[in-house]
C-alpha cells in the first residue's frame, strides 16, 4: 500500500445514511368492534414512517401494513391504541396437510384459516407410512414387487 492510498483513506467521504429496510408486508390480528376502533388503528399506523398502504378487514380482525417498516414497531404502534394485538397466527387451510390436528384448528379463526403449528405439517423423517407404501412398487421394473 502506497502513501497515496494511505492519504486517500482519510479523504474519502463515508455515508452516514443508514441502510433502508426491505419492503415487506406485516399482518396483525386486532379485535375491532366499531368504526372508531378501525379509524384509530388505521390513523396510528398510517402516520408511521415508511408505510405505503394500510388495509383493514374488520370481519377477520386483520390489519395488513405494506411498506419499509419494522414489524415489531408496527405491532407496538397498534398496541399503543389500547387494543390487544398479535402477529397474524393463521394460514389458509388448503396449505396444511392435517388441518384438524390438535392445536391447528381454532374456532375463533376466520373461515378457511387454521393456526400455523408444526403438527399440521407432515414429518420430515423417512418413517412416514406414505413413503413406505410408495417404495413397495417400482415403475422402472414392474416385476420387482416387494410384497411377493
Amino acid at each position: 500500500m502506497g502513501a497515496l492510498d494511505y492519504i486517500s483513506n482519510f479523504c474519502t467521504v463515508t455515508s452516514t445514511r443508514s441502510k433502508r429496510k426491505p419492503m415487506q408486508t406485516v399482518e396483525i390480528k386486532v379485535k375491532m368492534d366499531c368504526d372508531g376502533c378501525e379509524r384509530r388503528v388505521k390513523n396510528s399506523v398510517t402516520n408511521m414512517r415508511g408505510v405505503k398502504t394500510v388495509e383493514i378487514n374488520r370481519k377477520q380482525s386483520r390489519v395488513t401494513v405494506t411498506g419499509y417498516v419494522d414489524p415489531n414497531k408496527v405491532l407496538k404502534r397498534v398496541k399503543s391504541t389500547g387494543k390487544r394485538a398479535e402477529f397474524w397466527p393463521y394460514i389458509p387451510q388448503h396449505l396444511v396437510y392435517y388441518p384438524y390436528v390438535s392445536g391447528a384448528y381454532d374456532k375463533r379463526a376466520p373461515s378457511g384459516f387454521v393456526r400455523n403449528v408444526v403438527q399440521a405439517y407432515p414429518s420430515t423423517s423417512s418413517n412416514a407410512p406414505e413413503e413406505n407404501f410408495v417404495s413397495f412398487f417400482s415403475d422402472d421394473n414392474v416385476h420387482a414387487c416387494s410384497i411377493m
